[in-house]
C-alpha cells in the first residue's frame, strides 16, 4: 500500500512540477510576473526533479542558471541515491 501512496505522490508532484516551470517560461517569454526561483526549487526538492529537469531540457529554461544546471541534477542524484538506500528490492 506504501508503495501506491508513494507512487501516487511522485507521479502528482513530477506532473505539478512540469506544469510550473511550463508556466514560467511562457510567463518569461511574455514578460509577466513569474513564479519565484525558490518555488521551482522546491517542487525539486519535493521529489519533482527528474519532471524539472525534464521541463528545463524541454523548454529550455533555467538553462544558463547555475543553480538549476548543476542543483537540479545534483537533487535529482541525490534522491536516486535515497531511494535505493530505503527500498533496496527496488
Amino acid at each position: 500500500m506504501i508503495k501506491i501512496i508513494l507512487l501516487a505522490y511522485m507521479l502528482l508532484i513530477n506532473i505539478i512540477t512540469y506544469f510550473t516551470y511550463a508556466a514560467d517560461k511562457t510567463k518569461a517569454r511574455q514578460n509577466k510576473w513569474r513564479i519565484p526561483e525558490r518555488t521551482l526549487i522546491l517542487l525539486a526538492l519535493l521529489g519533482g526533479s527528474p519532471a524539472a529537469l525534464f521541463a528545463m531540457k524541454h523548454y529550455h529554461h533555467k538553462t544558463r542558471h547555475l543553480k538549476f544546471k548543476l542543483g537540479i541534477p545534483i537533487i535529482l542524484i541525490i534522491q536516486i541515491i535515497i531511494t535505493f538506500f530505503l527500498y533496496p528490492n527496488i
